[in-house]
């Protein structure tokens, strides 16, 4: 509809033409100032006389211009229809819609208004009424006076025009004088703009087709009319095939995708309809949101995939049976229960899986994939769209994958401490390693050797004993080990006092952790994966299947997960018997708190007659509280401006005891027995 005027332009333009001809003789109607503002005598005569009954205008006055102008408008209806087997955009509009000829010329003659306010004073004109400028239903039966064409009938709510919402008809108002005009996102598409309807839900994506059409038309599926064609090929990548309603049609346009990730989901959608582009957004809220989907699905000849964990409602299934003429999709996690599937022919496909497989890491990354990282194709896209450099390793890209999730849930911990940094007796030790083993060694035992994954690969850890043992450096080191990211999950920002939001806590963290082969680590894990109780009321029944949903997810999760009490009794038991490594951190014997005493001051730090033996030998503390004591001690030289003697770490010594609110004895502290035990100490010199 721009440059010269093609066939539906001048179809057009001369039907309102011969109708504004017929006005001016027939109805006697001169130009005048204010048409339409007032009803004066002369009008009542005029509409007295095209009641049914009475003498309407004489057919004489009109015969001629109707004999006069029907050779042109036929040639100009013939020219139109030819055109409409084109590639302009109007013709494409009407096959994807599913018009008749009759509804094309609807179409082209409303566009034709909506775009020239020179037609809009002659549809004025022919209406009598200035405040008419779009045509009214009753004015679209007069302008089609052929008996055989439907005219008014193709604006009603059923016509094929309503259904792809590709015309709107006022709301109010007499039946005859409800104006009909076009969506602003229909006339922009005649007018070669392909931007986005403003209605669409937020987040709608447009797809473009991955293969040429060979064939245009209001429903073509691609797979050649066959009922097992076009499924077969998602199925022999992303899955099944397992429901069928198509009633013997050759496509049901109505497809049911669930299960995998949503990547995988779509690539189902992608190879079921390759020759179509998709129209992917989330489920719609409102009326125009709906509206504006049918319509840029229509305009686009896309695929619509509706993204939700549910099925639409009411109103929405309504829409999805309405559109015939669209394919449509629900994609969901789940399958969706039967009498929530609209009512209309559907198939349905299981999606086995959505681990990315060797094609898609080919395609994304160029390599082969990296059995250190299971991750789903969407995942992957990501990764793939997060990585700086092409040829450095994958982990930084991953875990920045991961992270995003886990930021809000846990505490990022960057291993920074070795072996080395870890006072443990030799048996605990070995055993550390052997867990670092069992991650690392997963893809030989698992893999080449085949056995089991019975529940799966991965590795879960029980570390308990008191506070300040070494259970979080232990985790630390462990991660450091494998080269991955600590996260200590925050139970805080878990555990919800409102019902299913715990899982879906979880299940955010379990399934970032998953993509990124991150370490998690679960502080005071017996206020998540504590005994069940006996059922006394309502909270104590979903307390129960809080624990059960965990036992489920951490039996299917292939990470490494350690778990940290202060009593190992604590845990329920069907977590016991899913742990790998259990490794009891007791208190340090006399040995190992000298050694710890020895690494909490660096090198660097000024030391003076330390007589780490007496406080190692006195004080049968944890490597937390030495730590914390050994920090103490460094403060309050610094702030004397002094060295750090015995006297600053008996006296760090002394606050870690007030914190505790442990008694401070004679027989512990000998000859510094005094010193903590002064009402005030003399102010420190500077």
């Amino acid at each position: 509809m721009t440059g010269r005027p093609d066939a539906a332009t001048v179809l057009a333009d001369l039907l309102l033409q011969r109708e504004a001809l017929v006005c001016r003789l027939a109805d006697g109607r001169p130009p005048r100032d204010f048409a339409g503002m007032y009803v004066g005598p002369e009008d009542l005569d005029r509409i007295l006389a095209t009641l049914p009954g009475l003498d309407g205008p004489a057919p004489s006055l009109t015969a001629e211009v109707r004999k006069r102008t029907d050779p042109e408008l036929n040639r100009a209806r013939t020219e139109f229809r030819s055109m409409l087997d084109g590639a302009a955009p109007l013709a494409v509009l009407a096959r994807t819609a599913g018009l008749a000829p009759s509804d094309a010329e609807v179409l082209a003659l409303l566009g034709a208004v909506e775009t020239s306010p020179a037609r809009q004073r002659l549809v004025a004109y022919v209406q009598d009424s200035v405040q008419q400028p779009l045509l009214t239903v009753a004015t679209l039966a007069r302008i089609f006076a052929d008996p055989d064409h439907p005219a008014d009938r193709c604006v009603a709510s059923g016509s094929p025009l309503r259904r792809a919402e590709l015309v709107e008809v006022a709301a109010e108002g007499p039946w005859a004088t409800r104006a009909c005009g076009l969506p602003a996102r229909v006339v922009w598409h005649l007018r070669g703009d392909g931007s986005a309807d403003v209605d669409l839900p937020p987040g709608t994506v447009r797809l473009p087709a991955t293969r040429d059409r060979t064939t245009t038309g209001a429903n073509s599926s691609g797979d050649g009319g066959s009922s097992a064609g076009a499924p077969a090929g998602a199925a022999a990548v992303n899955g099944t095939v397992v429901g069928d309603r198509t009633g013997g049609l050759a496509d049901s346009g109505l497809l049911l995708v669930h299960g995998g990730d949503r990547e995988s989901r779509l690539q189902a959608v992608e190879r079921h309809w390759p020759d179509q582009g998709r129209l992917i957004c989330p489920m719609p809220e409102t009326g125009a949101q709906w509206a504006a989907v049918v319509r840029e699905a229509t305009l686009g000849n896309l695929v619509v995939v509706l993204q939700s964990g549910t099925a639409p409602d009411a109103a929405g299934a309504d829409v999805v049976v309405r559109s015939m003429h669209l394919n449509w999709v629900l994609s969901t996690p789940g399958e969706l229960p039967l009498e929530s599937v609209p009512v209309r022919p559907w198939r349905e496909i299981r999606v086995a899986g959505g681990e990315a497989g060797p094609e898609d890491w080919r395609e994304l990354l160029g390599t082969e994939p990296d059995p250190a990282y299971r991750l789903t194709r969407g995942q992957l896209r990501l990764v793939a769209a997060a990585r700086q450099d092409t040829t450095g390793p994958l982990g930084p890209a991953v875990r920045r994958l991961a992270g995003g999730y886990l930021e809000r849930l846990a505490v990022r911990i960057r291993p920074r401490r070795g072996w080395d940094d870890l006072v443990l007796p030799g048996d605990d030790l070995r055993q550390l390693r052997e867990l670092a083993a069992r991650h690392r060694r997963r893809g030989r035992v698992y893999g080449d050797w085949r056995f089991p994954p019975l529940p799966s690969t991965g590795v879960v850890a029980l570390f308990s004993g008191a506070s300040g043992t070494g259970k979080t450096l232990a985790a630390e080191v462990v991660a450091g080990d494998l080269g991955l990211d600590l996260y200590k999950v925050d139970l805080s920002s878990v555990v919800s006092k409102y019902i299913g939001e715990t899982e879906k806590n979880l299940e955010r963290i379990f399934v970032a952790a998953g993509a990124g082969d991150l370490v998690l680590f679960f502080d005071e894990a017996d206020a998540l994966f504590g005994k069940r109780s006996e059922v006394s009321d309502a909270r104590d029944r979903y307390a129960n299947i809080e624990v059960a949903y965990l036992l489920q997810r951490l039996e299917s999760y292939d990470g490494l997960v350690v778990l940290a009490t202060n009593l190992q009794r604590n845990i329920d038991q069907a977590f016991l018997r899913r742990i790998s490594v259990a490794v009891d951190f007791v208190l340090p014997e006399e040995p190992q708190r000298r050694a710890i005493w020895a690494r909490s001051f660096p090198p660097s730090a000024p030391v003076a007659d330390l007589d780490l033996d007496f406080v190692a030998r006195q004080f049968k503390i944890s490597g937390g509280l030495i730590h914390n004591a050994a920090l103490g001690a460094a403060f309050l030289a610094a702030d004397e401006g002094d060295v750090i003697t015995m006297r600053h770490v008996i006296l760090a010594i002394k606050r870690e005891f007030q914190k505790l609110g442990r008694l401070r004895t004679e027989a512990e502290f000998e000859r510094y027995f005094d010193l903590v035990n002064r009402d005030a100490d003399a102010a420190p010199t500077r």
